[in-house]
């Protein structure tokens, strides 16, 4: 960055300073709620260009379109197989696949969601879950709640395990150029444990409970999970098209390609597939619910957060920062790494997880000449991950899924209080993250 960058902020002020308070400003709106998130990362990032941190040259550059495509691409491959009932299809099988008893289909759905977050975002997830879940807890006349809180649970214990299951993980991949696979070779293995655990934990406090009457069972049992696909068609074109794009992830380094191509590539196949099988009315209407199913809030978000941390990073405050907390760890890798693990996940039950990574992945790249270059603070990566994303489970406003979740039972009756929801869930978080702690200890330090 060159020093020219920063040098035309109004009246002469530190760019540090004005960098800081913006950031500062847009976290304490986001945090509020009071205006919609993406609105408020947009106004920041207008304030940086506009005082004059960065010009809008380098507030573009700021922007990681690698995530913004990945993110879009996923969208738009998930708002096309949705329509085929693929996924309540997955809902009834795993009910039905737990002879519709009430703690079997707890611990089903939990994996269900946990597995289907690995590949999908968790916010795509628990939108596709959540809904077929309150239509089996109807059935069976059992309390909701238990089953939603388990999905919020699983759906950001199991994106953690891969490159596109957690926005967190998207920006950490994209920025520090981290393949599909390192994700699912350095995570997956201590996910599946804390999975387990979780599930055990959910079980005891909730599943041991659950009851429901034979008739009420054999009413889901009863359910047609087939009857859930709505278009076979469209059912093998999906299948065939993301099975090739998780394909194209896991080998995206030999093929010198990235993930947004993959992904966007992938989306533009599956609609030109879909829009060949249908009349033109019907394939101008399919393409229009489409991209109205893309989440552009969540892009705008991203947009206008990149710059203000981009703002932030050109100020020189992460530096600093990256500085401080070497100095506090005595340089030592591990209790850094501890220290950014315990960090992340803290902060993370109280912000959303993804302004926090996204400021927190320049403030680590600045430790790497601590220790000897970017080739030697891999393990800082994983501690952020496992930190960030985990750390999301601890309270209501930690992670978005939690808040999509949250809204959907509001919606259909079900009460998701944020004390209650966190004298539960703060607890078990710091169960995943002591259990990260450990096999970060074994693994890497």
């Amino acid at each position: 960055m060159t020093a020219h960058a920063v040098s035309n902020v109004f009246f002469g002020l530190n760019p540090m300073w004005v960098s800081t308070c913006i950031l500062a400003a847009t976290y304490a709106l986001i945090m509020s709620e009071q205006v919609n998130r993406a609105i408020v990362a947009l106004i920041g990032a207008s304030l940086m260009i506009v005082v004059g941190v960065l010009d809008q040259e380098e507030a573009i550059k700021g922007v990681d379109w690698n995530t913004i495509g990945l993110l879009t691409g996923m969208m738009i491959l998930v708002s096309i197989s949705r329509r085929s009932g693929m996924f309540q299809y997955l809902a009834i099988w795993s009910a039905q696949a737990a002879k519709a008893h009430p703690a079997g289909i707890l611990f089903i759905l939990q994996i269900t969601t946990a597995v289907l977050s690995a590949f999908l975002d968790n916010v795509t997830t628990v939108l596709l879950v959540v809904p077929v879940t309150m239509a089996i807890c109807g059935t069976l006349k059992v309390p909701a709640y238990p089953y939603l809180f388990a999905e919020i649970f699983a759906s950001n214990i199991g994106g953690t395990a891969t490159l596109i299951g957690d926005p967190p993980n998207i920006l950490i991949g994209s920025q520090v150029d981290l393949a599909f696979n390192d994700f699912v070779y350095h995570l997956t293995p201590v996910i599946i444990v804390i999975m387990v655990v979780q599930a055990i934990m959910i079980h005891i406090v909730w599943g041991k409970d659950l009851r429901s009457t034979p008739e009420a069972q054999a009413a889901v049992m009863a359910m047609k999970a087939e009857a859930a696909i709505e278009d076979w068609l469209l059912l093998k074109q999906s299948l065939v098209v993301l099975t090739l794009v998780m394909v194209g992830f896991v080998l995206a380094r030999p093929l010198h390609l990235e993930p947004a191509t993959i992904a966007m590539f992938g989306a533009a196949v599956l609609m030109l597939l879909d829009n060949w099988a249908h009349h033109s009315e019907k394939a101008a209407h399919n393409i229009h619910s489409t991209f109205g199913d893309v989440e552009w809030i969540t892009i705008f978000f991203f947009v206008g957060l990149f710059i203000v941390v981009h703002g932030v990073e050109v100020g020189g405050l992460l530096t600093l920062l990256a500085g401080k907390l070497v100095a506090a760890t005595g340089g030592n890798m591990a209790h850094t790494g501890y220290a950014i693990l315990w960090a992340s996940a803290i902060l993370s039950a109280i912000v959303d997880n993804i302004p926090f990574v996204a400021t927190m992945i320049p403030l680590i790249k600045s430790m790497a000449p601590s220790f000897g270059g970017p080739d030697h603070i891999l393990p800082l990566w994983w501690c952020l991950s496992l930190g960030a994303c985990l750390g999301g489970n601890g309270t209501l406003i930690g992670a978005s899924a939690n808040l999509t979740v949250a809204g959907i039972a509001e919606r259909n009756g079900v009460p998701f209080r944020f004390i209650t929801y966190t004298l539960y869930a703060f607890p078990m978080m710091l169960v995943s993250v002591a259990i990260s702690h450990v096999y970060l200890w074994w693994r890497y330090f």
